[in-house]
């Protein structure tokens, strides 16, 4: 049986950066920049209580990538690196895409604690929201950060994303069951700010 050959990796492009879609090949520097930033990291990730941390080694990595690839071939979901330059920064996900009446998805981000603070990740915010509402036609996307992440939500308020409130004990992270701010923009939203927010952060 011959092989299936490899999928092509998703880009997307910014001023500053270029969100693609991961690949084995990108094992090293996303495990280095997973490795020195773990305590910077690791409290904000969803984890059930007593779980061990996810497994980081090449096979595991792998089997990650192709995790994602599926959901991007059936529209769940999108999954990206952020490089600045060739250097890996973080990931941003497009996920739990919902069709139907709903037509919603949810984005997350980490970065690189030495490149926090520099506008990195609000620009892929808006390359995915312009992915999200005028290439795959969602009409709603939301962000949502336990409110004492003061790094999250400095990027949802460089972008003035709006507000939609608190929802208690929203998601089990690191084992707690934490409260998380709201925050969501809908194709509305998004028509009437597109060319601002496009040419503060991407043109």
């Amino acid at each position: 049986m011959m092989a299936r050959p490899a999928a092509v990796p998703l880009e997307l492009a910014g001023r500053r950066v270029l969100l693609r879609t991961l690949t084995e090949a990108d094992y090293e520097q996303w495990q280095e920049v997973r490795e020195r930033c773990r305590e910077w990291l690791v409290p904000w990730e969803p984890r059930p209580k007593g779980s061990p941390l996810p497994a980081e080694d090449p096979v595991s990595f792998a089997a990650r990538c192709a995790l994602r690839e599926r959901e991007r071939q059936l529209g769940t979901g999108y999954g990206f690196g952020i490089f600045v330059g060739t250097r890996f920064a973080g990931e941003i996900t497009l996920s739990s895409i919902q069709r139907g009446p709903f037509q919603t998805g949810h984005i997350g981000y980490w970065i690189d604690r030495d490149l926090a603070g520099r506008g990195y990740v609000p620009e892929a915010v808006v390359v995915v929201l312009a992915f999200a509402f005028d290439t795959i036609a969602l009409h709603r996307v939301e962000i949502s950060i336990i409110p004492r992440n003061q790094a999250s939500l400095r990027v949802v308020e460089k972008l003035g994303i709006r507000s939609e409130g608190i929802a208690q004990k929203y998601l089990e992270i690191d084992g707690n069951w934490e409260d998380h701010a709201k925050f969501a923009v809908t194709l509305e939203e998004w028509n009437r700010r597109r060319d601002q927010l496009l040419a503060d952060w991407i043109d």
